[in-house]
């Protein structure tokens, strides 16, 4: 790391489920080592209990656990907590690995792994996670009516008309608000991320997008509200008015 991202006086939290003892203990012992708070749970129930309590910057993890599939705790995680995911897991089947990104996975790796290579992983999550949007970005811009949702920006909430309220991370704000600015216009993956990027193949984009059509009961397969247009980016097909 160069340096800016993360200051060394401020460990970052990370929770790592994994039900063998080693690989837990190797996996904390090198994320201790470089910035991280590292905290083991050798099943999926000892970490969503802690989830309750608290919330880190970022769970790792392992899809084999004993008591709990790994895809229904990150399918927990993504629900009801704003932290980032990383799947570490001995699984390399194709479906498992899609199913997990689908689901709000951050990024994915397959045993056996190098410890540096997840730290710098573990790394490149966070600072995409963490790059809040300027402030004069959002800031004082009231609310957003389209379709069935109102969106307070100031708020980073979205109500619906029968009185659903879905609190929005900061990242999925930042990008609705973009959206929301630009309807009816292709916004290109670059443009949506701007300066939350610092990789050439980064997908946060499209993990926040995945975020996004969910929490506005967008059908994935065929989007109404924010479609893909292939080899170009992203469009908000909506009437957008600005309170």
């Amino acid at each position: 790391m160069n340096g800016g991202a993360m200051n060394s006086s401020i460990k970052q939290a990370v929770f790592v489920v994994e039900d063998d003892f080693d690989v837990g203990r190797l996996i904390c012992r090198s994320l201790d080592e470089f910035e991280f708070t590292a905290r083991h749970f050798r099943t999926g129930g000892e970490l969503l209990k802690q989830l309750k309590r608290e919330e880190p910057a970022l769970c790792i993890v392992d899809l084999g656990l004993p008591d709990i599939d790994g895809i229904q705790v990150v399918r927990e995680i993504e629900e009801r907590h704003d932290c980032a995911i990383l799947i570490l897991t001995g699984r390399q089947g194709v479906s498992d690995r899609v199913l997990g990104l689908e689901l709000g996975a951050d990024d994915y790796m397959v045993k056996p792994f190098e410890p540096r290579e997840l730290v710098a992983r573990a790394r490149s999550i966070l600072r995409r996670w963490n790059r809040a949007p300027a402030k004069e970005h959002q800031q004082n811009l009231g609310k957003a009516r389209f379709a069935d949702w109102v969106f307070d920006a100031d708020m980073n909430r979205l109500s619906s008309l029968k009185g659903e309220q879905i609190d929005l991370s900061a990242s999925e704000a930042a990008i609705l608000v973009d959206l929301l600015r630009s309807p009816n216009r292709i916004l290109s993956r670059d443009q949506l991320l701007g300066e939350r990027s610092d990789a050439p193949f980064d997908r946060s984009i499209d993990v926040r997008i995945s975020r996004l059509r969910r929490k506005l009961g967008d059908d994935p397969h065929h989007p109404r509200l924010i479609k893909t247009v292939y080899g170009a980016g992203y469009i908000l097909s909506a009437t957008v008015t600005w309170d």
